[in-house]
């Protein structure tokens, strides 16, 4: 007898065989091994400490981290920023006679972090921010005053912005790190604010960061981006999410409500969607209390994944936050590993989207029950281990479980509703067999 459960929804199974009745029912868990949360490390830029002090913390306590790397200044990278478009000295000659307005202002706003004068890259990032904000004439005048004082040094050569102080991580580095379960995502080669760059610079910053990537840790490290300054520009996101399969910025899924860095999460609220994704940012001067609240806050509901944005770590970036902070904040989530599952940006993607995404498929007998998952995600990007969670009748006490033939470690529960087992279900290695002895 074969049966079909949509999605991930609890199916109750009940029949008749042999006089006897067999009631089963299987669901995929919220979370691996019935955690109650998520945490994800995430950290931007790729700057020195954040390998050297935060990585090793990290793998002290069994955790891994995701790093979107800017990887302009790597050493050894093949790709460094670049403008591409007009004569640049013709742009800068006509910014003495047409001001900035919607029509040149990515153009200009794209070509300024690039001159040789001081505060060039600081104009960029002030017209950009101003720009998202809705401030429009203000991105135009901070534009036109970052021209003038060019026009005014007579800058008549470009350069490459430095966006990192201090040293960085090399590709051999980044590959062991890799090795080690760590994942690694596009943050562009520059760390332009792209809501205020043309199609061509936008995504050549996206494009060719993600080139560099490929060609030096693989494909897999492709999955997950982060665009700059936390972004959530719709034309940004348009051509970011065509990129790739997901984006730390914003992730537009029906089933998941998302709270940004500057949002509120209120633990006691009925979001009505089935997953809660929270991000925040803790800086230099962001308390330990407030930092562990946030652990607290999530651990008080069962549908919610904290996604911590780091920057700066003991001495090396922006807002850089203490080694002994740091140290503190990771022992106190590992203490609470019973309930939360700590993993990378793109472990936590992909198992919320399988689970959703998963029918399930089952065939019983008296001593037998098959459960296979099926979904229509790439098999190349989704192979995150699910958990199911499968009742069995009450004459079924010594039992089996495997999975193409080989036996899977399981626990078994009982509760008010009867006995079940949770156990593992590895994509791309067939059904799940349990087998009553």
């Amino acid at each position: 007898m074969k049966f079909l459960i949509p999605s991930f929804i609890l199916l109750l199974i009940s029949f008749d065989l042999h006089a006897q009745e067999l009631s089963f029912s299987t669901q995929i868990l919220k979370w691996p091994q019935g955690k109650k949360a998520a945490i994800s490390m995430t950290y931007d830029d790729g700057t020195y400490n954040q390998f050297k002090v935060a990585l090793p913390i990290m793998e002290e306590f069994g955790m891994r981290g995701t790093f979107y790397i800017n990887t302009g200044e790597i050493p050894g990278q093949k790709q460094e920023a670049k403008f591409l478009g007009r004569d640049p000295m013709a742009i800068i000659a006509e910014t003495a006679q047409i001001p900035t307005s919607e029509e040149n202002l990515f153009e200009r706003a794209g070509l300024i972090r690039f001159l040789d004068m001081p505060g060039a890259v600081s104009y960029h990032d002030r017209a950009g921010a101003a720009f998202e904000q809705g401030r429009k004439e203000t991105a135009f005048q901070l534009i036109d005053e970052g021209f003038a004082k060019a026009r005014e040094g007579k800058i008549s050569t470009l350069k490459a912005p430095q966006i990192i102080d201090g040293p960085m991580i090399g590709w051999d580095e980044l590959r062991s790190y890799a090795a080690r379960g760590h994942e690694f995502g596009v943050h562009t080669i520059s760390h332009p604010r792209l809501a205020v760059l043309d199609e061509k610079n936008l995504l050549f910053e996206l494009e060719k960061c993600a080139e560099d990537i490929e060609r030096e840790l693989g494909k897999d490290f492709l999955f997950s981006a982060e665009c700059p300054f936390g972004t959530e520009n719709e034309r940004v996101m348009e051509y970011a999410l065509d990129l790739f399969p997901a984006t730390r910025n914003r992730m537009p899924e029906p089933w998941l409500e998302e709270i940004n860095r500057s949002g509120r999460f209120d633990p006691k609220k009925d979001y009505e969607t089935e997953y809660v994704q929270w991000q925040r940012g803790p800086l230099s001067q962001t308390s330990p209390e407030l930092m562990k609240s946030w652990v607290d806050d999530i651990l008080t509901r069962n549908d919610t994944w904290l996604v911590l944005v780091f920057h700066g770590i003991e001495g090396i970036g922006w807002e850089a936050i203490p080694e002994t902070r740091i140290r503190d904040y990771f022992q106190y989530i590992a203490s609470k590993s019973d309930d939360i599952w700590v993993a990378t940006f793109a472990e936590v993607t992909k198992y919320l989207r399988q689970r959703m995404a998963s029918t399930v498929h089952m065939s019983a007998s008296a001593k037998l029950v098959e459960i296979n998952l099926q979904s229509d995600l790439d098999p190349f990007w989704y192979d995150q281990t699910l958990y199911l969670k499968t009742y069995l009748p009450k004459n079924w006490t010594q039992i089996q479980v495997s999975q193409n033939g080989k036996l899977l470690t399981f626990e078994s529960v009982e509760d008010k509703d009867g006995r079940y087992v949770i156990y593992p279900y590895l994509l791309k290695s067939g059904s799940v067999s349990i087998k009553a002895e």
